[in-house]
């Protein structure tokens, strides 16, 4: 695919909640458009809509006005989503958890458990593999949501504040593995977040305020670099 090909567009797309004095806009008239390839990152504080337009993104809202189309993906699988709260299934250990969107697309139970342990070693977390999301930290979990969309391989990767649960050394390693992923297939990578550290690592900066997405702001001149974790650092 071309780097030109558009996996996402995003037009003059607004979300409001609610209908009349009560209604809440969200989002106003945002424009973006996503390409293989992409280093995007959301920067904003809390409140100011970021979360709304990943979710307009992913198509888990659909825009009050505008439009969100997705003209270079073929389907659910080839969208990943990271989560900002907790999204694992408390009933299911951590390896079922990050092999589960694998086995409902249709794969096989050991491919998709052998795809979720590789997963979970790349976010430092293959010993937890037989634990319920009771029997582990807010920090431990964010990085199984990670690994959960790492499995996946897709197309585009959306991460709503992924390190933002984190401490500094473990949100290094959880951003390291998205990069890392995203590198190697070629997807896109698109995250909010409110940490300019963070914001750094991405080629392309935009930032959102008070539900409007200003127009690109920074570019990176070199590619970021990695940090390195050690194992037996863990949130």
């Amino acid at each position: 695919m071309s780097p030109d090909d558009v996996l996402i567009a995003c037009q003059d797309a607004a979300l409001t909640f609610g209908r009349g004095p009560n209604a809440v806009v969200a989002v106003h008239g945002a424009a973006l458009r996503i390409r293989s390839g992409d280093r995007i990152a959301i920067v904003g504080r809390s409140g100011s809509g970021k979360s709304s337009l990943l979710h307009l993104l992913a198509g888990l809202e659909r825009p009050t006005s505008g439009t969100v189309t997705w003209p270079g993906l073929t389907g659910p699988r080839d969208i990943g989503l990271v989560f900002q709260g907790d999204s694992l299934i408390p009933a299911l250990d951590v390896v079922e958890n990050t092999a589960l969107p694998l086995v409902l697309t249709g794969v096989p139970e050991d491919r998709a458990r052998e795809a979720a342990l590789a997963a979970l070693a790349q976010v430092d977390a293959a010993d937890l593999d037989d634990r319920l999301p009771e029997e582990i930290s807010g920090g431990q979990a964010q990085r199984v949501a990670a690994a959960r969309v790492l499995a996946q391989a897709p197309r585009v990767i959306l991460a709503d504040e992924p390190t933002g649960r984190l401490d500094h050394a473990t949100g290094g390693r959880v951003l390291d593995a998205l990069l890392t992923a995203a590198h190697a297939t070629g997807a896109a990578l698109v995250v909010t977040t409110h940490d300019p550290a963070v914001a750094a690592r991405l080629t392309v900066r935009r930032t959102m305020r008070e539900g409007r997405l200003l127009p690109a702001d920074v570019t990176a001149t070199e590619p970021a670099q990695q940090t390195t974790i050690s194992p037996q650092e863990h949130s």
